[in-house]
């Protein structure tokens, strides 16, 4: 005769039966199984369900249209990966053009060495491939990120949120795969390459005082990163001050007695690419000064006071006597920190 003892038991039972149940369920679920193998869904990004992907060889070896393009390619970084001995991840034409069978459909070996005893150029159907330069910006983009998000570049994890990605520049307008060697821009090239859209900042380069852009001496890509940062502007560093103090390092600071608005953000009173003003400020000394501290007058080392017109001839730049504006760990002559060591 079963007791209440058992029925507990029972239902104890019942409920392990259940929970493990319910957890190798969840378990199967966590599992991520594609319904089409992932060559079909590859078939519909492209758009074209009909071709299938051939191999680079079988595309080069039917079309010799593109044979420069190839040269160029191979001596790219994506062309060593093309190597299966590289040890790399496998890149190919297809990578980026999508699958190609259509593109050759119809040109057999004998085709292409009869047109060659003609001096003619087989080419291929490349309609029906991607039509990457007439890709909106975002999709062309993501035809590079799909391998650039992953090990190969880690600094493009902040693309999507960056200012080129979001007014819609894409990968394109900077890189040429086919170009040669090196894909990468170099940071002598990069200011000519950034002139081209940004055309203020290159005016602002021209003025008396800049960063050394056009000599040769200082480069875009020192404060900023094309691929998008955390800070504005895509800053290579969370700040302006801290993007700033990477070349002025003296300027960083904890001083003991410290400039208020410098401490914040350099741009209080300098400009970043060209002023001009000296040492690239907003504005001339005095005038700079005064937008947030009052005029005083002059005193000489007796503690008399000069006269207006000896105050006005000598009353033109504050960092005369106020030499250390950043910041300084020595209080001035009347000890209250004047920067004026």
């Amino acid at each position: 005769m079963y007791t209440t003892k058992h029925l507990l038991a029972g239902k104890a039972c019942l409920l392990m039966v259940v929970v493990v149940t319910f957890f190798c369920s969840c378990t199967g679920l966590k599992e991520s199984k594609p319904i089409l193998p992932i060559r079909e869904y590859e078939k519909m990004i492209v758009g074209n369900l009909y071709a299938d992907y051939v191999g680079t060889q079988n595309c080069l070896a039917a079309c010799h249209e593109h044979d420069k393009l190839k040269l160029s390619f191979d001596a790219s970084t994506m062309g060593v990966q093309l190597k299966k001995e590289s040890g790399m991840p496998l890149v190919d034409c297809e990578s980026c053009h999508g699958p190609g069978s259509l593109a050759i459909k119809g040109l057999s070996p004998e085709l292409v060495e009869e047109n060659a005893k003609q001096g003619i150029k087989t080419a291929c159907d490349f309609k029906s491939l991607i039509d990457l330069k007439n890709l909106p910006a975002t999709a062309q983009s993501l035809i590079c990120l799909k391998c650039h998000t992953a090990n190969a570049t880690f600094n493009l994890h902040n693309w999507n949120a960056g200012p080129h990605a979001v007014n819609e520049v894409s990968c394109f307008e900077c890189h040429d795969i086919h170009a040669g060697p090196d894909l990468k821009v170099t940071p002598l090239a990069s200011g000519k390459l950034c002139f081209s859209c940004h055309k203020s900042a290159q005016a602002q380069f021209s003025l008396p005082s800049h960063h050394p852009v056009k000599e040769g001496r200082v480069f875009c890509v020192d404060c900023h990163s094309p691929h998008g940062g955390f800070a504005d502007q895509g800053l290579l560093q969370d700040s302006v001050k801290e993007t700033c103090v990477l070349c002025h390092p003296e300027k960083r600071g904890p001083f003991l007695y410290e400039h208020a608005d410098v401490t914040e953000d350099c741009l209080n009173c300098h400009t970043a690419h060209g002023s001009v003003n000296s040492k690239l400020l907003n504005a001339r000394e005095p005038f700079l000064c005064l937008q947030c501290h009052e005029g005083h007058r002059l005193n000489t080392s007796a503690g008399a006071s000069i006269s207006a017109d000896r105050a006005r001839a000598f009353y033109t730049r504050c960092s005369d006597c106020h030499s250390t504006l950043h910041g300084s760990d020595v209080p001035s002559t009347s000890g209250h920190g004047r920067f004026s060591q």
